[in-house]
């Protein structure tokens, strides 16, 4: 038999939006919709420059991922800000909200790193296969965003931050 578990007021209140319009109605955030931008955008970059080792006029490639970083970079902007105000609804001093901070912290230094890479690509020229700097530079950020992605699985799946509750999802299991 399972216990039945009884949210705490913390608990409720990290499950509620500090505003709907802005951040997604209880129950459908929009910062995980948001986040599959960037990290859709930064993946395909490396499958990019991979690409651009293999093919034999490698150009279009490099441009791409450029690209693809950029577009990365803005999207993770846009997620950035409504994870600002998901943040926001968490009560402070709680384990959930110093891994959002963590969480927040990592996200900002990828973002950076991937505008630097941009930055970096764009001023050495996007001619021939993209530079070892730059390649490197992208696998570092992929790197610590699986670390920060894991961070905010743990504020949605372990901590349930603006996840329903259990009552609530309970109702998709009526017949």
């Amino acid at each position: 038999m399972s216990e039945q578990i009884i949210p705490t007021e913390n608990a409720l209140q990290a499950k509620q939006p500090v505003s709907a319009a802005l951040t997604g109605p209880y129950g459908h955030p929009f910062h995980p919709i948001l986040v599959t931008i960037p990290i859709g955008a930064w993946v395909a970059s490396l499958v990019f420059d991979i690409g651009s080792f293999i093919v034999g006029d490698p150009d279009f490639l490099n441009k791409g991922a450029a690209w693809l970083i950029a577009v990365g970079v803005l999207g993770a902007l846009a997620a950035a800000t409504v994870g600002f105000l998901d943040l926001l609804a968490i009560p402070t001093g709680t384990k959930a909200f110093r891994t959002g901070l963590t969480h927040m912290s990592l996200m900002l230094a990828v973002t950076v790193g991937f505008a630097l890479d941009f930055w970096w690509r764009t001023a050495s020229g996007l001619d021939g296969t993209v530079g070892t700097g730059p390649l490197v530079l992208t696998i570092v950020c992929l790197i610590v965003l699986v670390a920060a992605g894991a961070l905010g699985g743990k504020l949605a799946y372990r901590y349930g931050v603006r996840v329903v509750d259990e009552r609530t999802q309970a109702d998709g299991f009526r017949r």
